[in-house]
């Protein structure tokens, strides 16, 4: 569930709609957290475990994190590790690797393990601490034991008077306690503390929440709250009712603060946003973006969830087939729904749709991969990369979340124009087959690849159809004809033409005017077949030296697409050359309503799909 709570809210929040649950197997394990050093972004966490069995208990930091598909090892941010018994009398450590610790209870089978946090970053992943508020991804802040994971969980939180708490883990008399049934539940509860401000509704016989951090005027978050509102209720008519949340609460836990990281992290019952970004305009808008995609993981992912990704394991990567589905889906309609609440206008949505064009396109990576393929690169690519080491991903990787937005751009026309159906009805039958159904906070039928096929060929009514559609867009590697499909929408692709776009694009010039390749050069582009790679200067330009951006517009704007120049180039390693260069034309496209095209008119049957496809369906 989520909750914010606020001083006379806690006994009527920790009632509400009752969820029958198993009781956990021994004590609960209490957690408490303080902020003694919160100016130096530290914080103060005791775990308690009693009843512990006989042996060694095993003490561990998460090394993953729900919603996120790479490995960040936690238990770097950890340290001043002491560990006592009941009596506080303390207990011997051993640290058998980087990630845990080892303890041998004492006589009265308690061990109470304490530590300091460091966490200065707040976004979905770590931890953000500091004087004003903290913002908490609990597998970057709690510890846990492995033989306890079945165990309820309390968390009590010491803060100051003016702060509150948000999170979806469950309020208790105690305004600053919360629990958790399992070690599942507990690490996919996100918690904001702070001087919350909170907007909440009824959509049907459940209650959403916004709780936020913001220091703009309340106005702007009345505004945005409203927003909102209109998001949810176009999410819930694509699916044609809100999941049960278990507590019968879901809240947005929102940090829009100046400190804060440009993130979303979906939940079951709550979402985590964070943003520098205000309240105001197109900054609110963007970050309404970031709503619309986490709210519709809800459905798509937290309970409509793929069978790999069940159970969650904290000292690995969860390697999925279907990231394509469960956040390229999301993608799509995340973008759908705010044009559907009519609050972004069609030019952008349909600049959306350039971009999951160009990309798909373009993109050397996916001619050798497929959606699976790149579904399964995750754990290289979903904020993986601390280490530094410079990866080839301009060669290698099309970003699942694109490449499935693609794929449900193309499958929700050709269902609209050949099969009388759409993928909103595919997903109401995933849903009603796979997420409707949840016993113990977790979906009863995760699904597989081989399952999204099956509903495919059952919502379409031609499973040869949909056999083809997968051999080709997700098994296999086949581009999409996206200049095909969406001229049944009454859209078409038309070619930019710039020249020498990719040239510039691909360059910097430094403070003492060298013109630096400044990225791995695609394959197929004219610096990847003259030799050309990150860090070589280009020196000369036909026949021109390049000191500026100037230099460089002035020599392309002389030429034509494919004309082939001569170029004098020093690599990185000191060594001069001079080679051909091929001035290719940039092979972008931007997607328009055909009415706004030359000898181009927009059909009646164009109009009607059209029309239909981006009309509100929510009833107001």
């Amino acid at each position: 569930m989520k909750h914010i709570i606020t001083a006379g809210m806690a006994c009527c929040l920790g009632l509400g709609t009752a969820v029958a649950q198993t009781k956990a197997p021994g004590a609960p394990v209490r957690y408490a957290l303080s902020f003694p050093n919160a100016v130096h972004h530290e914080a103060k966490v005791t775990a308690t475990f009693t009843g512990v069995p006989s042996g060694t208990l095993h003490v561990r930091m998460a090394r993953s994190s729900p919603g996120r598909y790479a490995v960040h090892d936690f238990a770097k941010n950890v340290y001043y590790v002491v560990a006592t018994d009941g009596s506080n009398h303390p207990l011997p450590l051993n640290r058998p690797d980087p990630y845990g610790w080892d303890v041998k209870p004492g006589a009265d089978g308690t061990v109470i393990f304490s530590y300091t946090l460091y966490g200065d970053q707040t976004d979905g992943t770590f931890a953000g601490i500091d004087q004003q508020h903290a913002h908490l991804n609990l597998p970057a802040t709690l510890c846990y034991a492995t033989g306890l994971e079945d165990r309820a969980a309390e968390v009590k939180f010491d803060v100051p008077p003016a702060w509150k708490v948000a999170s979806q883990l469950r309020p208790s008399d105690d305004k600053n306690t919360f629990t958790a049934p399992n070690l599942q539940y507990l690490m996919d509860s996100p918690v904001s503390l702070g001087a919350q401000q909170v907007r909440s509704w009824q959509e049907g016989d459940q209650t959403i929440e916004l709780a936020m951090l913001y220091q703009g005027p309340a106005s702007e978050i009345d505004a945005f709250a409203k927003n909102v509102q209109k998001v949810v209720k176009e999410e819930k008519a694509i699916f044609g009712a809100l999941p049960t949340f278990d507590f019968g609460r879901y809240t947005f836990v929102a940090d829009y603060l100046s400190q804060a990281t440009g993130d979303g992290m979906e939940h079951r019952n709550s979402t985590s946003v964070t943003s520098a970004r205000s309240l105001k305009d197109e900054d609110a808008t963007k970050n309404l973006g970031t709503v619309a995609h986490e709210f519709f993981h809800a459905w798509n992912v937290e309970r409509l969830r793929p069978k790999d990704l069940e159970p969650f394991d904290f000292q690995r990567a969860n390697m999925s087939d279907n990231l394509w589905f469960a956040e390229g889906f999301t993608q799509y309609y995340g973008r759908l729904a705010l044009r559907r609440a009519k609050l972004i206008e069609d030019e952008e949505f349909f600049d959306d749709i350039s971009r999951w064009v160009n990309l798909r396109q373009n993109s050397p990576g996916a001619r050798y991969a497929s959606a699976i393929d790149m579904s399964r690169q995750a754990t290289y690519t979903d904020g993986a990369g601390q280490s530094g080491a410079p990866m080839n991903l301009v060669n290698t990787s099309l970003s699942y979340y694109d490449q499935g937005a693609g794929i449900a751009l193309v499958l929700d026309m050709q269902l609209r124009q050949h099969h009388r159906s759409s993928l909103d009805k595919f997903m109401q039958a995933m849903w009603q087959q796979f997420g409707s159904k949840q016993s113990g906070y977790a979906p009863t039928a995760p699904y597989t690849t081989r399952d999204l096929q099956r509903v495919l060929g059952e919502v379409s009514k031609d499973t040869v159809f949909a056999g083809r559609f997968f051999r080709q867009y997700v098994y296999g590697r086949e581009t999409p004809r996206f200049t095909e499909n969406l001229l049944v929408a009454g859209l078409a692709v038309i070619p930019t033409r710039a020249l020498g776009a990719a040239l510039p694009n691909q360059v910097e010039f430094d403070d003492e005017g060298r013109c630096i390749v400044a990225y791995n050069t695609q394959i197929g582009s004219g610096l990847y077949k003259a030799g050309i790679d990150r860090g070589d200067q280009i020196v000369v330009l036909d026949g021109k030296e390049l000191h500026s951006r100037g230099d460089m517009d002035g020599v392309l704007h002389k030429h034509s697409p494919s004309d082939v120049v001569f170029v004098k180039v020093k690599t990185r390693g000191g060594a001069e050359r001079t080679t051909q260069l091929i001035l290719a034309e940039d092979p972008t496209v931007q997607v328009k309503p055909v009415e706004g095209v030359e000898k181009m008119t927009l059909a009646p049957a164009q109009k009607t799909l059209r029309d239909a496809w981006l009309a509100p369906q929510a009833s107001n």
